[in-house]
This record gives C-alpha cells, structure tokens and sequence, in this order.
C-alpha cells in the first residue's frame, strides 16, 4: 500500500499541491494503476510521468483528489526497425488519502 505522509503533512497548506505532485511523480514506476489506462494495448512506461492536480475535496476521513497523468506507452513491434513505438498517453485518476494514517487508494477515471 502507498502511504503519501509528505502530502498529508502539508494538507490545509498552500504546498499541498506543490508536495502531492512532487510525490506522485517520485514514486517507483509500477505503483500506479496506469495499465488500466492504456489505449492501445501496449506496456506502460511511467519512468518519467507527469501529474496535474485538477481538484480537491475532503470529509473527515479522507482527502480526495483528482489528478491527471501524462505517461508513455510503448507497443512493440509496431514501427519500422526494431525499435518500439512510443505514444503520449494521458488518464483522469481519483486519489484518496486517508488523514490518519496517509494510506492512498487509486481509482482510473472513466
């Protein structure tokens, strides 16, 4: 499970934003659902994404935030040569962060 503390800490402050994205785009690639998101059936290359924070709502469990993801998607064996094809790719994602325990879920949009 992903635990976004940095994000939580900052919560109620204007670096929230600023510590949400610089942690979703620090994170391992592989931790975020994007093959949910792919488009033409190929691999996710996520080394190197980037996040845009559309909104923000909160209860009191849970900060809620919608995010956007610009990543690659790489089909092989589609281009001439040997070398694969890379695609810019982009999803809408749902982020939940709980306010105790900083434990995140992720949910592709549409």
């Amino acid at each position: 499970m992903i635990t976004l503390t940095q994000s939580l800490a900052h919560w109620n402050t204007d670096q929230f934003k600023t510590r949400l994205k610089l942690e979703l785009e620090a994170l391992p690639p592989g931790s975020l659902p994007l093959h949910q998101a792919t488009r033409l059936g190929g691999q996710v290359d996520d080394s190197n994404i980037s996040v845009l924070v559309n909104s923000i709502t909160d209860n009191h469990k849970q900060i809620k935030v919608s995010i956007g993801i610009f990543f690659h998607e790489i089909m092989a064996g589609c281009s001439c040569g040997d070398e694969p094809l890379s695609e810019n790719s982009y999803c809408e994602m749902l982020v939940s962060i709980n306010k105790v325990s900083a434990k995140t879920i992720f949910k592709i949009k549409g």
